[in-house]
């Protein structure tokens, strides 16, 4: 466990990744599933995927979502996850978080705006913060 790191509650949170690049795509389902109650149930690639996957009644607790997919935008499917009131909490982990793109995803109804080269320790701690809550 990295040095100060807190232990989280064994409640996992059943997560689907939506990230086009498939390294990207492993190195966070390996931190989360090593660091945080995370188990990565599903994963999509594209905009059309993630939308067939929330449309077809799967169940999650937690959507994270890049911004920029190799076809279409995880704008669209922050979107599309809004009206359908599914999953729990929606997450963006992206490369582009600027303040007018944090904005525009906490607008679309994003609970949370990660930048994936600088804050997986706050995505992690912020996992395990919603697992808490699932306890309770």
């Amino acid at each position: 466990m990295p040095r100060g790191a807190r232990a989280c509650p064994m409640t996992k949170l059943k997560a689907f990744i939506v990230e086009d690049s498939p390294v990207m795509r492993e190195s966070l389902t390996a931190a989360l599933e090593e660091l945080a109650p995370v188990e990565v149930i599903a994963s999509a690639d594209s905009e059309g995927a993630a939308l067939a996957w929330l449309r077809a009644d799967n169940s999650s607790d937690l959507l994270l979502v890049d911004v920029f997919l190799r076809a279409g935008s995880g704008l669209s499917v922050l979107g599309e996850a809004v009206a359908l009131g599914r999953p729990r909490w929606l997450v963006v982990v992206t490369n582009y978080a600027t303040a007018e793109m944090r904005a525009e995803c906490l607008k679309l109804g994003a609970n949370r705006v990660f930048d994936k080269s600088h804050d997986i320790e706050a995505l992690v701690a912020y996992c395990c913060h919603l697992a808490t809550s699932l306890r309770s």
